[in-house]
């Protein structure tokens, strides 16, 4: 018996209690959710283009929902875009609420979660506030490669943060806080390091290894075929 007389939150909040002690899970946020890793410049974006073509995934990158929230003007937006401008980390309420909101919305629930998390405290309210990842991709890539990729990006990207002086900030921030990420998730022994330096290809075969290793298969061609025939 549940009182309803109380606020609707309140009620609510005892009618969770009760599906908890007759063991009624809530229905799972995301299938699969696989973190993909790597300093700016790696070949994040790139590869998951690729696993979502193949793979049916659905991709959700952290830093293009924060520049969304830049572009919507939002007191939110304002205050990213002057953190991301001095290469340093927006507060992760703002990214995982972004997140989640987004997985929500998803059509697909098998999740490539690019850019995050960039900080072991991120990793960790994820998991307490969302779900856990299955397994990490990180792409292993040279400073000096990737800031030769950044720079030729700039050309052309109109990002405001594909600039040297925000590179080398970016740079910094990831290996104060990112390298600890990765370590974390290798001592869980889900974490996969991948190369991007080799061809485009290359480097999507050995992820694709990363994929078979962990049971995750490639989409069908189609759901249903129908052989109609006749005279």
């Amino acid at each position: 018996v549940v009182s309803s007389t109380a606020a609707l939150d309140e009620v609510y909040a005892n009618v969770k209690a009760v599906m908890s002690r007759n063991r009624v899970k809530p229905k799972p946020i995301a299938d699969n959710i696989v973190f993909v890793l790597g300093g700016p410049g790696s070949g994040k974006g790139t590869q998951c283009a690729k696993l979502v073509q193949d793979y049916g995934f659905t991709h959700l990158s952290a830093g293009d929902l924060l520049r969304d929230e830049v572009k919507s003007r939002s007191k939110v937006g304002i205050m990213c875009e002057s953190m991301m401008k001095e290469g340093k980390l927006v507060p992760m309420e703002v990214t995982i609420g972004l997140l989640k909101t987004a997985m929500e919305r998803a059509t697909l629930k098998s999740f490539l979660i690019d850019g995050f998390p960039r900080a072991l405290d991120q990793a960790l309210a994820f998991e307490k506030h969302v779900t856990a990842a299955d397994f990490v991709l990180f792409f292993d890539c040279p400073l000096e490669t990737m800031t030769e990729r950044l720079l030729e990006r700039g050309k052309t990207s109109g990002r405001a943060d594909d600039n040297m002086d925000t590179i080398r900030k970016r740079f910094d921030t990831f290996t104060a806080q990112s390298l600890p990420v990765l370590d974390a998730y290798k001592e869980k022994g889900i974490a996969h390091v991948v190369s991007s330096t080799a061809a485009l290809d290359e480097v999507y075969a050995n992820v694709k290894a990363v994929m078979s290793r962990n049971r995750v298969k490639p989409k069908p061609i189609a759901d249903n075929i129908v052989f109609v025939l006749g005279g």
